[in-house]
């Protein structure tokens, strides 16, 4: 679950774009003055909405100042003063953007989003396991430079191995992920896609589990 600092003095503000965010499926702390934020900046955070304007009007500045001394996580500003002069100096400093009030609650949700998934969601698109690297857009995997050439099932055999890590996964299981609910036939087909997946990768630590199913380690 991504979490979300909500720097925010206005409390019916912060209680609006909080239970917004919640409902996206955001944790959500809520500081209300640059003093408190500045005390949990060691926390760990995926995004922060500052206002500008707290006990000072450099009160948002500073706070982003201080993040962007340490990380470069992003930062939405959201402000009542809608001058190109705050604008410029916010994203100079590093904002990733800058909304102005009033706002609709729901345009910040949206804002957030996209600001997460281009920055987290294509991370993602990468993994990496052992001596392979795995890219999930392209439906790729790599060793030393060398693309191994797999087929689709093989390919989705793997990621789904790869996902549940360390976790004991019964044929039955991998069949109803692999093939779906519209494959009739014996679940035997789990072995065989797995022997061809096991030639390929042979680095994969692939284990049997007599009886249930596979686990890759």
């Amino acid at each position: 679950m991504y979490k979300i600092f909500l720097v925010e003095d206005d409390p019916n503000i912060s209680s609006l774009l909080r239970t917004y965010l919640e409902n996206e499926g955001y944790f959500v702390n809520s500081y209300t003055s640059e003093k408190a934020a500045l005390a949990h900046l060691g926390e760990e955070a995926h995004l922060y909405i500052l206002d500008i304007m707290l006990e000072s009007e450099m009160s948002g500045y500073n706070i982003l100042k201080a993040i962007r001394a340490k990380t470069s996580t992003p930062a939405i500003f959201v402000s009542a003063r809608d001058k190109d002069y705050d604008k410029i100096l916010g994203f100079e400093i590093g904002a990733d953007d800058y909304v102005a009030k009033p706002f609709s609650p729901r345009e910040v949700v949206l804002r957030v989003n996209n600001i997460i998934k281009r920055t987290y969601q294509k991370k993602e698109m990468r993994l990496t396991y052992k001596s392979y690297d795995v890219d999930l857009e392209s439906r790729s995997i790599k060793e030393n430079n060398e693309e191994i050439d797999l087929t689709t099932k093989e390919f989705e055999l793997f990621i789904f191995l790869l996902k549940n890590k360390n976790i004991a996964l019964s044929r039955d299981k991998i069949l109803t992920n692999i093939w779906e609910e519209n494959y009739f036939g014996s679940d035997r087909v789990v072995d065989d896609l797995m022997r061809r997946l096991r030639s390929k990768l042979v680095n994969a630590d692939i284990e049997t589990i007599y009886g249930y199913g596979y686990k890759l380690q």
